[in-house]
């Protein structure tokens, strides 16, 4: 495990216990939490992104400001839902975001999570997709927006203003934005239709595929196959994986009041009409902790692992979960705290 950050889900409101009871004390906590976690050497800070529901919906002014202070700490995305979004101002939104943030993102973007909007895509003026989930929408503007960040003119220009024939490409540009974007994939399938692309994969939190192995072999195989893709449509770059995983380490009284007690095993369930596989929650005292993640393949494999946090807690106390598992279980797992910046990748042979 090269790098380790955290991923929240940005949810808000006025509940028992909650310290976001609004948007702004959930904006705010996210830019505090980032900085404080920078300063301890965590690699990245990761937001969810959903629509109509109290949650992260608009992630650039986030990701911006978690820039502007921070030194190190990658800012980014699990995932933008493409369905929702105009490809050529996101293309435009995220080379700015590159360029303020000394290339310190890592934006993942995929067909969107279930959420509660029926078709809310559609409110927002993106009409058209013959899938009742988007699916069609989301990949035709995903090529659009990699054509608009990797140069591709997108207009033509007026032939009265400059000479005839000219396309016109967004701007600004940021060189090596594609090798920042990732695919969010929740199938095996999508993950090598990743590979091909030679993005990076970020991979789901649930899997909408549930064939009697755990959700950690099948994440594993995920992987496989996506690196395998990469390799074989001739991409010589250095892909990244990542994985999400609950995980809490039970340093005392409190840990074990919030995160113990927590049944260790995957879920099966429905989720969008799909079959799906959940991951388990990791709660134990370190050393346990150790050997448990040491089992997970997925985790194993992958250079980047995000832990879930739950953002509602506030910061003081997901601070603790993230120093506990700093100081205590990642270095055994081949980590080291961050001081130089953003984690590069490997070749693709060096990580299997």
């Amino acid at each position: 495990m090269k790098a380790f950050g955290f991923l929240s889900f940005g949810h808000y409101g006025a509940v028992p216990g909650s310290q976001t009871p609004d948007a702004a004390s959930a904006l705010k906590q996210a830019v505090d939490l980032s900085v404080a976690a920078d300063e301890i050497g965590v690699n990245g800070a990761y937001f969810r992104v959903h629509h109509f529901e109290r949650q992260q919906s608009s992630p650039v002014p986030l990701l911006s400001a978690i820039a502007a202070r921070t030194q190190r700490i990658e800012a980014g995305t699990g995932v933008i839902d493409m369905r929702y979004e105009n490809p050529l101002q996101l293309a435009e939104e995220l080379a700015s975001l590159d360029l303020l943030s000394d290339q310190r993102i890592a934006i993942g973007i995929s067909r969107g999570s279930p959420e509660t909007a029926l078709r809310g895509y559609e409110a927002f003026g993106y009409t058209g997709t013959k899938d009742p989930r988007g699916a069609d929408i989301a990949r035709d503007k995903f090529a659009t927006f990699l054509d608009a960040i990797s140069g591709e003119g997108m207009v033509d220009a007026d032939p009265q203003r400059t000479r005839p024939g000219t396309r016109l490409v967004v701007q600004p540009q940021a060189p090596g934005l594609r090798d920042r974007i990732w695919w969010g994939s929740a199938t095996r399938e999508t993950a090598e239709w990743t590979g091909k692309l030679g993005l990076n994969l970020m991979s789901s939190t649930l899997l909408t595929e549930a064939n009697g192995a755990s959700f950690a072999d099948l994440q594993n195989e995920q992987i496989d196959r996506f690196r395998q893709a990469y390799a074989a449509a001739g991409h010589t770059g250095s892909p990244r994986v990542s994985v999400s995983r609950s995980i809490f380490p039970i340093m005392d009284e409190r840990d074990a009041a919030y995160f113990g007690g927590r049944e260790d095993v995957d879920q099966v369930g429905i989720i969008d009409g799909y079959r799906s596989t959940f991951g388990k929650t990791y709660a134990d005292e370190p050393d346990k902790l150790i050997e448990q993640l040491r089992q997970d393949p997925a985790v194993m494999s992958a250079d980047t692992l995000m832990l879930t946090i739950p953002n509602q807690l506030g910061v003081d106390c997901n601070l603790h979960v993230l120093q506990a598992f700093a100081e205590h279980v990642a270095p055994a797992l081949g980590w080291r705290p961050n001081t130089d910046g953003p984690v590069q990748g490997e070749r693709v042979d060096s990580l299997r």
